[in-house]
């Protein structure tokens, strides 16, 4: 399996300094990261390392999703998930990770409600970033649309 990379120059300090972030395997993009904004309510056009783990972890959700619909019978039509990663203080100092929320809203063709909840939940689990953060509380809303 491949290895991907991404890449970050960093110059400053931490409240002080800021960096680019590379994603440098795909050559998607460069984008502008600060700590002073990554801690902001507004992102004022930066991005943040919680953001492009909510971006990581959507997408493999979708991806795991995907595969789990399939092979519980059903056919996924259209699966939009979005991943809400809450960063917040350590009790033992600094700051971590403290909540994931993965919201999905699926198209399905093949499975009852039942059948898909258990899909999702199977997803949840067996999403390879999902497994990587386990430290991290990581909550599901998963429901069927029309």
């Amino acid at each position: 399996m491949p290895t991907r990379t991404g890449r970050t120059a960093w110059n400053g300090g931490l409240q002080d300094g800021s960096g680019q972030v590379e994603l440098t395997s795909s050559k998607a993009g460069t984008f502008e990261v600060s700590f002073p904004k990554r801690a902001a309510d507004d992102a004022d056009g930066t991005t943040s390392p919680e953001e492009l783990i909510g971006a990581a972890h959507s997408a493999c959700y979708a991806m795991s999703l995907s595969n789990e619909i399939a092979q519980a019978g059903g056919t996924p039509v259209a699966l939009d998930v979005q991943a809400d990663v809450t960063l917040g203080p350590d009790p033992a100092g600094g700051f971590q990770l403290t909540a994931i929320k993965l919201t999905v809203r699926a198209e399905v063709e093949g499975l009852d409600e039942e059948a898909f909840q258990t899909a999702a939940a199977a997803a949840k689990v067996g999403c390879p970033v999902s497994k990587a953060l386990t430290s991290v509380p990581i909550t599901l809303d998963a429901a069927l649309e029309s």
